[in-house]
């Protein structure tokens, strides 16, 4: 090959790479590839009565990792991650509920700061970088501008500790009646200025009131970490609105391939992790995993 020979190829070949869709796109028909991680939340998990069976469980069915529920024995998790090698790339707060930071009740408050101490402890121990929170909840005895000032001010309390760990406080989206839009949600965890505050952004609890890809490009760069879970709307309609829930992954209302160029033009690099039921059997379990490997690639 002669030098203009070469000169040609190298720029049509530059050309060539130039146009390539940017990461999360196919190319000639093949499966998108995206830096993205398999997850599968503990609860999720009905496979197996010990903590070691349960990460076996997640590791034969194809999960890359598990998020891990806080409070539970430390030494015997990181012993199942060794052993099966699974990454727990986040951790649930498993008291959040019962000890909400919205109470009326200061004593209950109080708890619910000493519960997340131990979930922001618990994820830094097992290599973590995120803890999910349900910040409080509206109800008829909790007023919105109550819930809303009640667990800003006890969130603040654990910000120094997540700091010092560099565990981020992931507010999901649940059906508390707070944080109804995504407006509101980075307004709300705007107010802390700090890096280790953000969101544990959850696909299908929002679709009663809203679209995901909605959330995830206004949520942006603040979300930490996203939870994959599927949501029927004609169930919901027919059966009641906890009902909706009750379909397998890639067959409800939840527009994947929306979702997926939402978090690609974020640039979210993390973690995606099942939170469905269905998990009971280990056939269920790969089920699972099977069906959001498709999502990666929608």
């Amino acid at each position: 090959m002669n030098r203009r020979q070469f000169t040609k190829t190298a720029a049509v070949t530059a050309a060539f790479i130039s146009a390539v869709p940017a990461s999360g796109s196919r190319i000639f028909g093949t499966p998108a590839v995206r830096p993205l991680k398999k997850g599968m939340m503990w609860g999720g998990i009905g496979v197996g009565k010990t903590i070691m069976e349960k990460f076996e469980a997640a590791k034969l069915a194809g999960f890359d990792g598990i998020e891990a529920d806080s409070h539970l024995n430390r030494e015997e998790v990181l012993k199942a991650a060794g052993a099966t090698g699974l990454k727990i790339p986040s951790v649930c707060n498993s008291q959040h509920w019962k000890y909400l930071m919205s109470s009326p009740d200061a004593a209950v408050r109080e708890q619910g700061v000493e519960a997340m101490k131990t979930a922001l402890e618990d994820a830094a121990e097992y290599g973590a970088d995120t803890v999910l929170l349900v910040p409080g909840r509206v109800t008829d005895s909790v007023r919105y501008d109550e819930c809303w000032d009640r667990s800003v001010g006890e969130i603040m309390k654990v910000v120094p500790l997540a700091e010092k760990l560099k565990v981020k406080i992931a507010i999901e989206n649940v059906w508390n009646n707070f944080l109804l839009s995504p407006m509101e949600m980075a307004r709300y965890i705007d107010q802390f200025r700090s890096e280790f505050v953000g969101a544990y952004f959850d696909c299908g609890n929002i679709l009663v009131y809203g679209w995901p890809e909605q959330w995830i490009r206004i949520l942006g760069k603040r979300i930490a970490k996203i939870h994959i879970k599927e949501y029927s709307r004609k169930i919901a309609d027919e059966k009641g609105r906890s009902a909706g829930f009750n379909v397998k992954l890639r067959e409800g209302d939840v527009n994947w391939t929306e979702v997926m160029k939402a978090v690609d033009e974020t640039g979210y690099s993390g973690w995606l992790t099942v939170e469905m039921g269905g998990g009971d059997t280990p056939e269920g379990l790969r089920d699972l995993c099977d069906r959001l490997k498709l999502i990666l690639e929608s």
